[in-house]
């Protein structure tokens, strides 16, 4: 007998879906595949060179390229220093030479290129003794644009030429009785590469890991876990493989630090609206009789805040394209392809996965088809309760509690830290820079550069003699005499301290107002310059981006709620929760971490990160809300909405706050702040501001909080 032309239909509408599911799942395969294996190339496209994020405008920069002329391979000395501390004589100076010149023939990183091909063309490998004849210093001179390649086997190059010097001069200053250091800018630059090179392995693995064991325990279930995370790593594979793709081809700048922000950025957002769309589901199987209708009903709920929640951290992180640090700008693009592949993951991939699935995912506590809604029971009821007898009482307590927490904001040091303080261990190059202030001028090595008309060198070196903490000031010569190169000339400037220390930044705005006093034209350049010029910019990008950010979040709320008195109420609370966190971490870095500072961009990174993400958990609890007082009422609404997204939300900050904590094993202070600020100001926000301070708000208010949308004119 056959089927009935109606029950082929139904067969047919019933396969649909299913097909659909499959084709997207296939497809996501094939597209993973394809870019997962870009994305372990990242690393060999980093660039780790504070000079190369300047703008054209810095006169640092200006200065690098005029150096570059005189170089006769057009390009600068980047200088890697080797310290032997020991009792110096005449014997042992002259072996130490001796060896120096096997230097150009050190093989590096396992393969047969030799560390001749990167010095700059036409130096010499030279040593010399400390006063004190307890210490001699070997200068080995880079070729600065030679060491951005990459070796063979696609290993960068710096840290390979550090880690050859290491195992050359360990055996050799043991057999002297020295101990050797590699240090300068080539040791301590090279050892960020290497704190770098652990994010293809160790954080990616911990994060992964860190997001498993979360998953598990807010499931409950030994299955259902491996679904987010594994559409979490199709989308990071995804994310890395278009940015080393545009890196590759000079689209975007990579460095170490955008490359770790995005792992965690990633797998913590796209977990995050992995959860909000799961809990939706979940809640809709108990009130349809099939996954595909349950998942109809939960795509529609949550579609709109998983997309505008991505929109507004992805357009957030693209205001970083004002940025005048290349670094910050990479970071824009980066993070915004990230999250909007996490966002295209979690609304096509996941839910394929979840239909095809079915029921028996959830298992062992698989939602049945019986219209209970578990939700409206438990700790957030009780959460609700209390809010909502008491909402003036929470509101300002919680208010309060935020804003004695913002007055330490103003405690928060932000003036910079110095290549060496920018670890949390001891790295050799880092203990070697110490070492080598015991014996040498601290910028012995690595001179401040001043390119001026050659004429000028005397009144420009009688003028530089005068500023305080110049011991040195020399002509860069050659063996024929002064340099000459267009009628211009370099004076090396020796500082009495470390070339990337805070107080040598602080000597240059003094050593170019010297100079510029006897000709206007007149630059200054090299590490300290740099490093001076980067502060500078990083301060000018708080400046520029952040208000820019406030306006966009704004108009992003104000447009998806209908509302202009909730948009800014929102924004309000996440900002002074910004602050509360920036004084929690000046109280933690100062007195608990012992942080020498933070860097002077980390005001924006966190801002970027606390409000950008802060507003998502906003988004999830008041699209709800909406959703909930056109049904009950603004009041009733705000507590059903809280009661039924405290949970999902609570796990969503919690997974967050993990996965950028993860950044804190990496020995860089910089991410180790940013994870505990990004970790601390999720949790505070989704504990604190979602959960008591915009709902207290919220019901105080009443349906006013909705104008000018029709909302606020409903009664309640």
């Amino acid at each position: 007998m056959s089927a009935s032309p109606m029950s082929s239909n139904t067969m047919r509408s019933k396969r649909k879906p299913i097909a659909i599911a499959i084709l997207v799942v296939i497809a996501w395969f094939g597209v993973t595949g394809f870019f997962g294996p870009l994305f372990g190339k990242l690393t060999s496209v980093q660039e780790n060179d504070n000079s190369a994020f300047l703008p054209d405008s810095a006169e640092s920069t200006k200065a690098v390229k005029l150096l570059e002329s005189f170089a006769a391979g057009e390009s600068t000395a980047f200088p890697t220093l080797v310290l032997l501390e020991g009792s110096v004589g005449p014997e042992v100076l002259q072996q130490i030479n001796a060896h120096l010149e096997t230097v150009p023939d050190l093989k590096l990183g396992g393969t047969d290129v030799r560390l001749s091909k990167y010095l700059l063309p036409g130096s010499q490998v030279t040593a010399f003794p400390a006063t004190d004849g307890k210490a001699v210093l070997a200068s080995i001179l880079l070729d600065g644009a030679a060491i951005a390649e990459v070796l063979p086997n696609d290993e960068p190059v710096l840290p390979a030429i550090v880690e050859a010097l290491r195992e050359d001069f360990t055996p050799f200053a043991k057999d002297l009785g020295f101990d050797s250091y590699v240090t300068g800018a080539g040791g301590l630059i090279g050892d960020l590469f290497g704190a770098f090179g652990d994010l293809d392995s160790t954080l990616l693995l911990t994060t992964l890991g860190v997001v498993a064991f979360i998953l598990i325990i807010v499931y409950r279930s030994p299955i259902l876990w491996f679904l987010p995370l594994l559409s979490a790593v199709f989308a990071l594979s995804t994310a890395g493989g278009i940015i080393y793709l545009l890196a590759k081809n000079d689209v975007i700048d990579v460095n170490g630090q955008s490359q770790g922000i995005l792992s965690v950025l990633v797998l913590g957002a796209g977990t995050d609206y992995a959860l909000l769309l799961i809990s939706r589901y979940r809640e809709e199987l108990h009130h349809h009789s099939t996954p595909v209708a349950a998942m109809r009903t939960a795509y529609k709920g949550t579609f709109e805040p998983i997309v505008a929640s991505g929109a507004t951290v992805a357009l957030g992180l693209l205001v970083l394209l004002l940025s005048d640090l290349s670094g910050n700008r990479g970071l824009g693009p980066i993070g915004a392809i990230g999250v909007a592949v996490a966002v295209i993951t979690m609304v096509t991939l996941l839910p394929a996965f979840l239909v095809l699935f079915g029921r028996w995912i959830f298992w062992p506590r698989i939602p049945r088809f019986d219209d209970v809604d578990s939700q409206l029971t438990g700790t957030w009821a009780k959460v609700g309760n209390i809010v909502e007898r008491r909402p003036r009482r929470a509101w300002v307590v919680t208010g309060l509690l935020l804003v004695v927490l913002a007055a330490f904001s103003t405690t928060l040091k932000t003036d910079g830290l110095s290549t060496s303080e920018s670890f949390t261990g001891n790295p050799e190059s880092v203990v070697g820079q110490k070492l080598l202030e015991n014996h040498f001028p601290g910028g012995e090595g690595d001179p401040t550069k001043v390119i001026l008309k050659n004429e000028l060198i005397p009144a420009v070196s009688a003028k530089l003699q005068s500023v305080a903490g110049v011991t040195a000031v020399a002509p860069e010569a050659n063996a024929a005499g002064v340099i000459v190169k267009d009628g211009l000339s370099i004076l090396n400037v020796t500082l009495s301290t470390a070339p990337d220390s805070r107080e040598s930044r602080d000597r240059i705005p003094a050593i170019r107002e010297a100079v510029k006093s006897v000709d206007e034209s007149i630059l200054v350049g090299g590490t300290t310059a740099v490093f001076f010029d980067t502060d500078v910019a990083a301060r000018h990008d708080n400046r520029t981006v952040i208000p820019v950010v406030l306006l966009l979040i704004t108009l992003i709320l104000g447009l998806l709620l209908r509302s202009i008195v909730s948009a800014v109420l929102l924004l309000g609370t996440v900002v002074l929760s910004y602050f509360a966190t920036l004084g929690v971490c000046a109280l933690v870095f100062n007195h608990i971490f012992g942080f020498a500072g933070a860097d002077a961009s980390f005001p924006l990174f966190a801002f970027i990160f606390l409000v950008a993400l802060g507003i998502d958990y906003n988004i999830f609890l008041m699209t709800r809300v909406r959703e909930e007082a056109g049904k009950l009422g603004t009041r009733k609404g705000v507590i059903k909405g809280l009661t039924v997204t405290g949970s999902v939300i609570t796990s969503a900050g919690i997974v967050l706050a993990a996965t950028f904590g993860v950044l804190g094993i990496l020995p860089l202070v910089f991410l180790a702040e940013l994870g505990f600020a990004v970790a601390f100001g999720v949790l505070l926000d989704t504990i604190i501001v979602r959960s008591i301070l915009v709902p207290a708000l919220v019901h105080e208010i009443g349906p006013k909080v909705w104008w000018p949308s029709k909302l606020s004119k409903s009664a309640d």
